[in-house]
């Protein structure tokens, strides 16, 4: 029978008994690729010639071959469970150096056991790089948050190694069975979500399976129902899906994307969104991920084939809109999943759009309404699921979720209407009454629609509401869940930049994700070195490694909301300036225009503001430090009085 966790798994004692042969062919049984190169067979046979040597002298523990890191799509080349400590073994054979690459792929693998799966939280877990030909190295034992910093070894001191570290600590007896089959509870960010879920893993493989996680799985089956409903019935659906920053909602929608993507079943499905740096950023990565999986299997792809295969299951949403104007075509896609739908255009700030960039004029739609045209064009029937984030609009001219009701009660009243309890609230309604929002439309309430969880913070589900409380100006609220999150979520707050740079690199390891943020009205922090005007390669920055200075690691480069939103990093600086001041107990909302700042008195232009720092605190999933600059009284826009009230 297949082992879907590792392609062998034995005692030490079992492994030193069997033949090379035999323990080979229990490899191979277990690798299910459709073809194992000649390469990766000799590597398998060096790592257990190494390893039978190594450990010819140990009379207990565990060995385990190819253990699989779900979230990250990764195997562990080998697991040696001895002494109650857990050893990971990255083998790099033939490797006559140490290379940074094989520290940070080892630490990552550490990590993410550590994090995601239950029987090592609290296990002692010793990365080891092997450089099969590499010079001795004289290690020191470093330990963060029971992860030894990864241990330099090469064919001949391994098992030396390995002993010694075991001798210098006296670690509580646990179950060897019970860590190899031990629940994983992955989160993964939305990049490694997307490249999973376009490799065919399902929601429910790459994601935590604890109670507020299931919710995913749970909204992905409900939206499924309402589909097969629609289809069985020959009506046209909108739904709304609602989730705190960071539920996951644009995985959800990634995910039925995919699922509904079958062109037998006459279906087809696209995943929309109008945030141009997301769909970079993930069109990118997929077609990275397809050529380096490509490359794997022993075949060649190039970027720019890939690139079009990704770039036709993600789209701009604005490019899927421009392809339907002036004709009657009808989408090829039954499903049209919008994410963020309420950034979507007013009916003025579209039409300034189509008629300066378009020639197109007059053009008599708000965004929605063309948009929920398109799929109307359908005969029988149709989907549009809307992802929407409550309090996420955060430029001008975006309608907010109100439009999308307008524009089906004047326009296509027989649509059915599929909503969340959490629609009535102010941060959906935008200060509309629920009653005057319904009116006229066929509803259906659909709890399981909602996301009520953040996978985002898996640390902490809390993060989201004391972000609200602070940006609301509720002080006791916020220091509640302050009391709440401190202990594992880490937040700090710096007058100083270097500091809160070295804070964040302190507590990442392997290729742990961080960068600088800043609100793009953030522009009196140029005297610290942050320009949030310059332009950068968002691919670059969120996808890049840590040499290259174009990339999120050298946090020299600073991105905003809009590059942000809908994307995450593990720690963040976020840089705070005096467009958003705190004076007598309530925030004030300022702009810098020319050489002063202005007060900002539209509450629209308000809401952006308070949505933009929104977005830049719940972008972290593991913490965040905070800058606050000194500021200096010799320069009236940047008076020290506003930076100490924040």
């Amino acid at each position: 029978m297949r082992n879907l966790r590792s392609y062998y798994s034995a005692t030490i004692a079992e492994f030193l008994q069997q033949s090379d042969s035999e323990i080979l062919g229990i490899i191979h049984s277990n690798d299910i690729s459709a073809e194992t190169t000649i390469q990766q067979s000799n590597t398998w046979e060096s790592e257990v010639q190494i390893l039978k040597n190594q450990l010819r002298s140990f009379s207990d523990g565990r060995i385990i071959f190819e253990y699989t890191i779900p979230r990250m799509g990764k195997r562990v080349d080998t697991v040696v469970l001895y002494k109650n400590i857990v050893f990971l073994l990255e083998f790099k054979v033939g490797d006559k150096e140490y290379r940074q690459s094989t520290y940070d792929q080892v630490y990552d693998y550490a990590l993410d056991l550590r994090n995601f799966q239950k029987e090592s939280h609290d296990k002692l877990i010793v990365p080891i790089m092997v450089s099969t030909n590499a010079p001795r190295y004289q290690n020191t034992l470093t330990e963060r948050e029971r992860i030894i910093e990864p241990i330099r070894c090469n064919a001949q001191n391994l098992g030396v190694s390995i002993k010694y570290i075991a001798q210098q600590y006296n670690e509580p007896e646990f179950n060897y069975a019970s860590w190899e089959n031990s629940e994983y509870l992955p989160t993964p960010t939305i990049v490694e979500a997307a490249q999973a879920l376009y490799r065919g893993h399902n929601v429910h493989e790459i994601t935590r399976s604890d109670a507020g996680a299931e919710n995913l799985t749970v909204t992905t089956d409900e939206i499924n129902r309402i589909i097969e409903h629609s289809k069985a019935n020959g009506r046209k659906s909108i739904c709304f899906v609602t989730g705190v920053p960071g539920a996951g909602k644009t995985l959800v929608g990634l995910n039925i994307a995919i699922q509904r993507s079958d062109a037998q079943q006459g279906e087809h499905a696209v995943f929309l969104s109008g945030n141009f740096p997301l769909v970079t950023v993930l069109q990118e990565a997929l077609a990275r991920d397809k050529v380096e999986q490509e490359k794997q299997r022993g075949g060649k792809i190039s970027k720019s084939e890939a690139l079009r295969s990704t770039s036709a299951f993600i789209q701009i949403i604005h490019k899927y809109r421009d392809s339907f104007v002036g004709n009657n075509n009808v989408p090829p896609e039954r499903v049209a999943i919008f994410d963020e739908a309420q950034r979507a255009w007013t009916q003025d700030m579209i039409e300034k759009f189509m008629a300066t960039k378009k020639g197109v004029s007059p053009f008599p739609y708000s965004e929605p309404e063309f948009l929920i045209s398109t799929m109307d064009r359908h005969q029988d029937w149709a989907v549009i699921i809307c992802l929407v984030g409550g309090g996420q609009e955060i430029n001008t001219g975006e309608a907010g979720l109100p439009e999308w009701f307008d524009s089906l009660r004047r326009a296509f009243p027989n649509w059915d209407v599929y909503i969340t309890p959490q629609l009535n609230d102010n941060e959906y309604r935008r200060d509309r009454s629920w009653s005057s929002m319904l009116e006229g439309l066929n509803t259906f309430e659909r709890e399981k629609l909602h996301l009520a969880t953040s996978v985002r913070s898996f640390r902490t589900p809390d993060l989201a509401a004391f972000v609200k409380a602070v940006l609301d100006a509720e002080t006791d609220e916020a220091k509640r869940l302050y009391q709440q999150i401190k202990d594992k979520y880490p937040i700090v707050i710096t007058r100083d930049l270097a500091k809160a740079k070295a804070w964040v690199k302190e507590h990442c390891q392997g290729t742990t994700r961080y960068g600088l943020m800043a609100s793009s009205g953030a522009l009196r922090l140029k005297p610290e070195g942050i320009f949030v005007k310059n332009e950068i390669s968002v691919a670059n920055w969120f996808l890049n490694g840590k040499n290259d200075v174009r990339s999120s690691y050298m946090l020299e480069d600073v991105v905003t909301e809009f590059d942000i939103q809908g994307l995450e990093l593990d720690y963040s600086v976020v840089a705070w300036d005096a467009d958003y001041r705190y004076v007598d107990s309530e925030w004030t909302y300022n702009s810098f225009v020319g050489n002063r700042w202005n007060t900002v008195n539209s509450d629209e232009r308000k809401l952006y503001l308070k949505n933009a720092y929104r977005v830049l605190l719940t972008r972290a999933r593991q913490g965040m430090a905070i800058f606050v600059p000194e500021g200096s009284d010799e320069d009236q826009t940047r008076k020290r009085e506003w930076y100490d009230g924040i």
